[in-house]
């Protein structure tokens, strides 16, 4: 197992999982320049590296994180950081490169959520491609209660994933939702008892670093694109990934005992 420590956040490798857990407990697992340091550095790792199939992202303490650490954050015109919108909308940017970069990579991203999960929380989890949370979670975008909106992609990846009705719920009344209402609404995919949590997350993210390395990438993209297609070009993209799958060397060697005419056992239809 491969570690690394800086002062907000860990990196741990191990059995080709890579998990950022931010430990900053003293204030509330704020997401500072450090944290999102680490996260840029994972996912860069996940990216270029083979041998990692998996990134985790996970917290210590009773909050997941309180969100953005505004103390490091120059956020308006009105305090002199920025001479024009346009320089605000920059440097904006560069903090969704991050959540972007979490949606694209050809890896699974899971976030594990336990306790209070504020602002760009919400955001970095929606830009997950899995949200687990334990029973004690609670989601909450308080943007709203600053005259401002959620605006590194909190209400437009919460709108594709729970619609327009709970979007409002959260985005515009800035209401809290609790883990059974977050699964209710589909923008967690499962929650576990607090004392089962991390055992439920470390299957999960098991799971996922065992599968077929090019079919997960396949899938994750293909779904994202989905989603902006019609159904007819749904089933040509469908199609056209499965030409290049069906064939490869992977491909081959999960269906060998098929084409010998074997019985499968209820693991080989599983596989």
């Amino acid at each position: 197992m491969a570690h690394h420590d800086d002062t907000h956040a860990r990196t741990d490798v191990s059995d080709g999982v890579i998990t950022v857990t931010i430990d900053r407990q003293a204030k509330r697992n704020a997401i500072s320049p450090a944290i999102t340091a680490a996260l840029w550095d994972a996912v860069t790792r996940l990216a270029d590296d083979d041998d990692l199939r998996v990134m985790l992202i996970a917290a210590e303490g009773p909050y997941f994180t309180a969100g953005i650490d505004l103390a490091h954050v120059p956020h308006s015109r009105a305090d002199g950081a920025f001479p024009s919108d346009r320089a605000y909308r920059r440097e904006y940017r560069k903090h969704h490169l991050l959540y972007d970069e979490l949606e694209t990579v050809e890896k699974p991203i899971v976030m594990a959520v336990q306790g209070t999960c504020l602002g760009a929380g919400v955001e970095m989890a929606a830009s997950c491609d899995f949200r687990l949370a334990s029973a004690d979670a609670t989601f909450r975008l308080p943007e709203i209660d600053l005259a401002v909106i959620p605006g590194s992609g909190g209400i437009g990846r919460l709108t594709r994933l729970v619609g327009p009705h709970w979007a409002k719920w959260m985005a515009m009344a800035g209401q809290g939702v609790d883990a059974p209402l977050a699964l209710t609404m589909g923008f967690v995919h499962q929650v576990s008892p607090a004392e089962r949590f991390q055992a439920d997350v470390n299957a999960f993210v098991r799971r996922l670093a065992g599968l077929p390395e090019e079919a997960s990438a396949a899938a994750k993209l293909v779904i994202d694109m989905a989603a902006d297609m019609d159904r007819t070009n749904q089933r040509h993209l469908e199609r056209i990934v499965n030409s290049a799958l069906d064939g490869a060397p992977e491909f081959l060697r999960r269906t060998a005992r098929f084409r010998r005419g074997s019985a499968p056992s209820t693991d080989d239809r599983s596989s």
